[in-house]
């Protein structure tokens, strides 16, 4: 029997999903986010249309982005393939929600989240489809209770769906938000998954609803502890000089950025997770014994946050 891909109630969900995150983040903000609806051209290669929300110069986001779109081509691009050569040739469907917010008060982290659906058809066969998706955390001046915080919330989405899938997930995400070229973690990790297709497609559909559901819970309570702490000019400087890392890693291994811009799509919202300032420093390390070395010696190093007192 044929498995049935609503398509449409997976649309909805997202639709409603980014409605959401963008109300509450604004309304502890206190600015709203300005909505971009855009359409895919006729000629283009990749047909589809989105709606990317965007709050810059807010009152505590610098910059944040929300972004849906719903997206179809007649040819994969390599960076969907390289896992599934099986599915080269097909045509296919993507969907999805990702956001990335950045705040200008360097104690409070920046986050990432996305989930996702994906359909690959061919003529006269089963159509291959999956979900992805995940939350993770980037601190520049780490807090054990926010990390354990963020990791508790992602389990209890998790749980109910298995519970093997939280520490699975989350050593997927410690492995994949990895910076090879720097021999350094993004972050403090999340959960992060892709392929997901076992527990069938109304199961492995709810198992993504709960982590998107989860996002608010994991991180607002986060920035609303940390937005208003006193800050230097130095401890701007190393969050800056940190957000080179977030630009690193999302041009040279972030799946999602590859497939969009191979596949054709819109480059305004697969960029709109970029810092709005970063910098760059030749060789700079950390003086020994300040927060800012802190961060390398405690928080970027995977571990197991809920195992620790």
């Amino acid at each position: 029997m044929a498995t049935r891909i609503d398509t449409q109630a997976v649309k909805n969900y997202l639709l409603g999903l980014q409605d959401r995150i963008t109300s509450a983040t604004a309304a502890l903000d206190g600015k709203s986010f300005v909505i971009d609806s855009w359409e895919k051209p006729k000629d283009s290669k990749l047909q589809g249309y989105g709606r990317t929300c965007i709050l810059e110069n807010g009152n505590i986001l610098e910059k944040g982005g929300v972004g849906f779109s719903h997206v179809s081509g007649n040819q994969l691009p390599p960076a969907a393939t390289q896992n599934r050569p099986e599915i080269t040739g097909r045509s296919f469907e993507a969907m999805g929600v990702s956001l990335v917010f950045h705040p200008r008060n360097p104690k409070a982290p920046t986050t990432h989240m996305n989930v996702r659906c994906f359909i690959a058809q061919a003529p006269d066969q089963e159509p291959v489809w999956w979900f992805g998706g995940g939350f993770d955390l980037t601190p520049y001046y780490g807090v054990d209770t926010d990390c354990k915080h963020f990791h508790q919330t992602a389990k209890d989405a998790l749980d109910p769906f298995g519970a093997e899938l939280y520490p699975r997930f989350k050593k997927w995400c410690d492995e994949y938000f990895y910076l090879k070229h720097r021999d350094e973690p993004r972050g403090i990790g999340g959960i992060f998954f892709d392929d997901f297709n076992e527990l069938g497609f109304e199961k492995s559909f709810a198992m993504m609803r709960a982590v998107g559901d989860s996002l608010i819970k994991a991180y607002l309570p986060i920035l609303e502890r940390r937005y208003q702490e006193p800050y230097t000019q130095a401890e701007r400087d190393f969050q800056e000089y940190r957000r080179g890392r977030y630009v690193e890693y999302n041009l040279i291994f972030d799946r999602g950025t590859i497939f969009g811009l191979q596949s054709g799509g819109r480059s305004e919202s697969i960029l709109m997770s970029m810092p709005p300032v970063v910098t760059w420093k030749y060789n700079w390390q950390p003086q020994a014994g300040t927060p800012e070395a802190r961060l390398y010696e405690r928080y970027l190093k995977p571990r197991d946050w809920l195992a620790e007192a």
